[in-house]
């Protein structure tokens, strides 16, 4: 495990960039190379021992994260927790798990066969948050996936890596509310996700999103080469609580919506 917390973001970081091209561009448009502040990351996985949400989060609190906060996405059959830093200026993390055996016996045994594909010792390893596919898996196995789980045919597609990363508005020069920043992003030709309005959230849940629609970008199957939705880029402003501090969790409805981001247009 990474004995360097900013080293494992930015490593990170240049993995997401390698899947997400337009990323770079956003950065552009709203940084005009600045740096600009991450509020938070996202991952995601399976509920199977070897590689469940605890197995992802343990490289986080290894680095000084703690659990803060416990999410139901009970129509998506996943669950998910979110870590904080005591340093405020670090990235928040969400990590969700598809709660496998919700879901079809089918989409079980695809799973199962994915992770049997895996070396036990790669969970540890310090790159497995970047690691990526440690499975072959076929088209055909990807597209039944897909069919009823659009979060199982991700994590099947792109193993282990930022499934986005997050613009954080508070602390953008020159954009105030998230609406200015959709209007940036759709004057540049960026496509944002609309489900449930292109804003997510609003000042009485302390937060407000929105996303990109994820890059398409080629990916190779061990029978064909499909193209198909890889990662997005988010954007967040919170809100301060009545004691002065900014909110710094999330809302289920509103994440709700944002895992659509990775859905095929």
């Amino acid at each position: 495990m990474h004995s360097d917390v900013n080293e494992l973001f930015q490593q990170l970081w240049f993995d997401y960039l390698k899947l997400t091209p337009s990323a770079a561009k956003v950065h552009q448009l709203l940084g005009g190379g600045q740096a600009i502040i991450n509020d938070h990351i996202a991952l995601r996985t399976f509920n199977r021992g070897g590689v469940g949400l605890a197995v992802l989060a343990a490289h986080f609190e290894a680095l000084g994260y703690v659990s803060c906060g416990d999410y139901v996405f009970t129509k998506k059959k996943l669950i998910a927790k979110h870590f904080e830093h005591a340093n405020p200026r670090l990235p928040k993390v969400f990590i969700s798990e598809l709660l496998v055996e919700q879901c079809s016996p089918e989409l079980g045994v695809i799973v199962d066969d994915l992770l049997a594909q895996m070396q036990p010792a790669a969970t540890t390893a310090d790159n497995f948050l970047y690691s990526g596919r440690h499975w072959h898996i076929d088209s055909a196995s990807y597209q039944a996936l897909l069919a009823e789980s659009e979060y199982a045919a991700w994590v099947a597609a792109f193993g282990y890596r930022a499934n986005h990363f997050t613009v954080s508005i508070n602390d953008l020069a020159g954009f105030n509310t998230v609406a200015e920043v959709n209007s940036a992003l759709k004057q540049a030709g960026f496509i944002l996700n609309s489900v449930g309005g292109e804003i997510k959230g609003d000042r009485e849940v302390m937060l407000e999103q929105s996303a990109t629609m994820a890059d398409v970008i080629e990916v190779a199957f061990s029978d064909k080469t499909l193209a198909i939705p890889s990662c997005f880029y988010e954007f967040a402003l919170r809100y301060p609580k009545a004691n002065g501090d900014l909110y710094t969790g999330f809302v289920e409805a509103s994440a709700d919506k944002i895992f659509e981001s990775t859905n095929a247009m």
